[in-house]
Parts: structure tokens; sequence; C-alpha cells
């Protein structure tokens, strides 16, 4: 087998010495341009790489920026990686990602099992209820939120407007005629839950609209517990004759449940696009967040800061918009 070429080999051919070959590869020091010259064609001939792991070990990080992600199968979550990856990638570093889950505690370990490979820095969609440990040196690399911010922490984060896109959804539905407007989502702990909320809760209340405890339910994590609770709202008294759902997850099961009642004609907006929205019948109206715009954002605030990691934490907040397609202009009907 063919040794692979080191630095060594390349100083000798090129008559200077590791030091100067280092600062060519890395970039970390004036090289006159003839011995620049040199250099690089030594490095063609013997076909050097360097190696990841050796760079690591001398400027103290990787090329890599890691990614703490909650569920890779979200359809948001996997869309807002692609636009991280995108930059990153463009920007010739790696992207390591892990995800957490739902469970907070696995928040931290992924984040230590991060920094122990040495990543230059690090991208967080949080679901731990305080981040005040990541002040006690747990990552010592840039941090980045994004989609939700860390609490009793500071740092670089980049948000929606999730107060006021679920409050255009439900002003449109009001719009539309409805009065009985029932609110499904995840974990009203989550702050974009609970941002959505309260932006639901704000119309209905500047309409003069009760908001009915039995017509919110902020329990659902997955479709299937959505599509029981609209199953559960539908068959129960004065049943709702419209629906935000949350989150994409949330949406899958709403419309689950709505058309296991064929007869049932409920007005539905999702608070975030999904595959296959617009093919549905009746197409789903939705407010539309871009998470590949958020990703790109987060990517491009973590650049940033390892170029410049001084300068105080960034707070960014994209516009989110209504996407009609005809499920939430369905007028009120009575689903019973």
């Amino acid at each position: 087998m063919t040794r692979r070429a080191t630095l060594r080999d390349v100083a000798e051919l090129a008559g200077v010495s590791i030091k100067t070959i280092s600062r060519v590869v890395n970039g970390t020091g004036p090289v006159a341009e003839t011995t620049e010259h040199r250099v690089r064609a030594a490095i063609d001939e013997l076909g050097f790489r360097p190696n990841p792991a050796a760079r690591s070990l001398r400027v103290g990080h990787d090329d890599a920026v890691g990614l703490v992600i909650e569920n890779i199968a979200d359809p948001f979550m996997a869309t807002l990686t692609a636009g991280i990856e995108s930059r990153i990638r463009a920007a010739g570093k790696l992207v390591i990602i892990t995800s957490g889950g739902y469970e907070p505690e696995n928040e931290r370990a992924a984040i230590e099992s991060l920094a122990h490979r040495r990543v230059a820095g690090m991208i967080v969609t949080p679901t731990s209820m305080s981040h005040s440990y990541l002040a006690q040196g747990v990552a010592t690399v840039p941090l980045v939120f994004v989609d939700r911010p860390p609490i009793q922490f500071d740092t670089d984060t980049v948000l929606s407007d999730n107060e006021g896109g679920a409050r255009l959804a439900a002003e449109h539905l009001i719009a539309h005629g409805h009065e009985r407007i029932a609110f499904v989502g995840d974990r009203i702990g989550l702050f974009t839950t609970s941002l959505r909320y309260q932006g639901f809760r704000a119309a209905l209340t500047a309409a003069g609209l009760p908001v009915l405890a039995h017509h919110v339910r902020t329990d659902v994590v997955d479709p299937d517990s959505a599509a029981a609770a609209t199953r559960e709202m539908l068959a129960g008294d004065d049943p709702p004759t419209a629906i935000i759902s949350a989150n994409a997850r949330s949406s899958l099961g709403v419309i689950r449940g709505l058309h296991e009642e064929p007869s049932s004609m409920v007005a539905h907006v999702s608070f975030d696009d999904f595959e296959g929205a617009e093919s549905l019948s009746p197409p789903v109206t939705v407010v539309h967040q871009d998470p590949i715009a958020m990703g790109r954002t987060a990517a491009d605030l973590m650049l940033e800061r390892l170029d410049d990691p001084s300068g105080p934490p960034r707070h960014i907040v994209l516009p989110t918009r209504l996407i009609v397609r005809g499920s939430g202009e369905l007028p009120p009907c009575d689903p019973s």
C-alpha cells in the first residue's frame, strides 16, 4: 500500500520547514509568494491531503459545526437542517448532526458529546427548560439557538414570529365567520407552542370570543395524539367549527381526524407548511415560516461568530405569512 504523504515529505520536497508548510495549509501566518508557490507545487506532486484529526489537535477544534436537533424526522426540522447544511458546507466545513428527541436531559448529553468532539461551534434547537448549565463551561464554543431561544442563557438566536403567525391564522378564521375555534399543539411549556397559543388567544379575545378549555389541546406530541384529540373534540358537546394546528406533526394528525369524519366540514389552518399540503382535499391553508431561511440565517450567524467571537448576542425574528389554499376558508358549519 502506498504510504500517505506527510507534512515532512512536503517540507523536504519544497525545501522549507514543516512550520512553513503548516502556515500554507492552514492559513495561519504570512508566507512569501514564491515560497507558497513552491509549497503548493510539492503538495500537488505528492498528492498531500491534510489530516483533519491532526489539525483539530493543533488548533483546538475541528472544522465541523455540531447541530443538536430535536427530531430529524420532523418535516420542519429536516428542512431547517438542510438550510443549515447548505451554508456550512459552502464555507468548507462539515455538519455533525445529533437528534436529542423530546427528552430535555438528552439535550445536555448531546451538547457535551459534541464538545468532546472538539467542534468549532454548535447550532441548537433546544428542548430543555433551562440552559444555565451552558454558563458553567459545558460548551466553550460559539452557540447559535434556532427555532427556540435559550432559557437563562443569552446567545445568538434565530426565531420565527410565532405569536404573530398564530394570531394571523385565528384572525383569518374569525373573518370567515368562525366563533368556535380550537387549538391543537405540542406541550405548552415549549417556547413555540406557548407563543402560538398566546397569538391564538389574543385574536379571540380581541374579537370578543371565548377561549373554551375543551377546545384547547396542548398535549399532543405526534400525529396519533393529534388525531385522537381531533376526534374527541368533534364527538363532544359544542364541537369546534375550525381548528388551528400549531405545528406540522399536529397538522398531520388533525387532518387524519377530520378525514375520518367526512361529513364534518371543519375549517383548518396549519402553523407550518408541509409536503403535500396543497394536494389534499381541501388544500390546507397554512401559516408559512421559512425553515430554509431560518437554517441559513442561523448558519450565517455561526460563521460570522467563528470569524469574530466578540460582540453582544444577536436576536433575529423572521416574519411569517398566510398561504390561502382552501381549508381555512370553509364557512362555519355544525360538525356534530
